[in-house]
């Protein structure tokens, strides 16, 4: 009986509350905007896109250069003698018109780089489900890690027992293999989900950009938002098309590729050149100015098959973008129809059925409780077994629902309780 007792122990003690130094849930959260590869991904390609952006709208820059140069030449002027002919020239020129090419390359690349802003803002909410869902995996699997170790006890005594039973010959060597094997799977099934636990652990530190840290014990969370209201699919839906960050992003770079396109049909116009130059040489000559400023046209009359194939590539990019932009409309409208199906599922039907199996579970370990101390029966460990799988599943309702609120958080572009409900009536007019 000692033995019993010991290995109840020591499962209750691979549940209980962790002590100072535990990671909880919002050190965990806090890592959604520290580095990792994820995010980086998405600040590279902001940055990128910003980069682009200066280099589009500095296309009309004046444009300074410096020429120099110490040489010497003859010809039949000067005799056939060589003599010096240095030079210093400053030249500068601006673009002052180029049919609206510079402008509208601007255009796309500001679109692009709002598009990649808005791409980031999506990464660090995805950043945030990442973890949430490794911290609760993590969680969940130690919930089945004692309550298998409760099973396993429980397995254990009857084999145990056994081995005296059948050393009196109460137990037949078939009757004894069942038992073991009961006692050898279920052994199987907890040494298998201890190694799923440090997998978790593993891909949590992983998520958190800590490889190797493998968190020894985790803060049960106090999730208080579980119960806010839930509003209409109509009026979530409405929020999502508005402020979705991935179709906003979507819907950017589609804007973009049209200003891209109008800009490479824009290169068979002319451009205007404003040119100013001052130059200073060794060697006078009629031919040469010390001072001068004048306009230069530029008027592209052929070009091949340079432009129309540009303008070719760009226009099945923008079909492209606009497949793909379909495409995520309906995927997340989909994937707000399931948030709020499972949200509702979890709340009017998951969660009560948990409750009340959970308090099943534990009015059956207490009549086991008090059975086991008259010696009426030895179901004790197999009541307390039964009760940590109860206890597991409501967690995990809960564990589910905070996700869920999540992803609608991160669907939504912004909190849920800020939605306000979309007016359907018609305003009376006044007479």
């Amino acid at each position: 009986m000692r033995r019993i007792i010991s290995l109840l122990a020591l499962s209750f003690a691979l549940t209980a509350s962790a002590a100072d130094g535990a990671l909880g849930l919002d050190e965990v959260l806090a890592c959604a905007d520290q580095p990792h590869p994820d995010l980086g991904v998405a600040q590279a390609q902001a940055e990128l896109a910003r980069a682009e952006q200066m280099l589009a709208e500095s296309q009309d820059d004046f444009r300074v250069t410096l020429d120099a140069g110490l040489r010497s030449g003859r010809n039949s002027l000067n005799g056939n003698q060589f003599e010096p002919d240095h030079l210093a020239r400053l030249n500068a020129r601006k673009t002052l018109w180029d049919g609206g090419r510079t402008d509208l390359a601007s255009a796309a690349a500001r679109l692009e780089s709002a598009g990649r802003a808005a791409q980031l803002l999506d990464a660090r909410a995805q950043r945030r489900l990442a973890l949430m869902t490794r911290f609760f995996d993590v969680l969940i699997t130690d919930l089945q890690y004692a309550a298998d170790s409760e099973f396993t006890a429980v397995t254990y005594v009857s084999w145990d027992n056994a081995k005296d039973r059948q050393q009196l010959g109460e137990l037949s060597n078939v009757a004894m293999a069942e038992i073991e094997a009961r006692y050898q799977e279920s052994r199987l099934k907890r040494n298998d989900t201890l190694r799923r636990a440090r997998e978790k652990r593993a891909l949590l530190a992983a998520a958190m950009n800590r490889p190797g840290e493998l968190a020894s014990e985790l803060l049960d969370p106090e999730i208080k938002d579980n119960d806010r209201p839930l509003p209409e699919f109509k009026d979530l839906l409405a929020v999502l098309e508005a402020n979705n960050p991935r179709l906003l992003a979507q819907q950017q770079l589609l804007a973009a590729s049209q200003q891209r396109l109008a800009a490479q049909r824009a290169e068979y116009r002319p451009s205007l050149e404003f040119e100013a130059e001052t130059a200073a040489y060794s060697r006078e000559s009629s031919t040469r100015d010390n001072l001068r400023a004048g306009l230069n046209l530029t008027w592209p009359l052929w070009q091949g098959q340079r432009v129309d194939a540009r303008v070719a590539r760009e226009q099945a990019q923008f079909q492209l973008l606009q497949a793909q932009s379909e495409r995520l409309r309906l995927d997340l409208r989909q994937n707000l129809y399931e948030t709020w199906e499972e949200i509702a599922f979890l709340r009017e039907s998951e969660r009560p059925a948990a409750k009340v199996n959970s308090a099943m579970r534990d009015w059956n370990l207490e009549r086991a409780q008090a059975e086991y101390e008259l010696e009426l029966k030895t179901n004790l460990g197999t009541g307390m077994a039964e009760t940590q799988m109860a206890r597991m599943r409501r967690k995990a309702v809960e564990y589910r629902l905070a996700l869920a609120w999540e992803r609608l958080t991160a669907l939504l572009g912004q909190p849920v309780a800020t939605i306000k409900p979309v007016a359907t009536g018609t305003e009376d007019k006044k007479s």
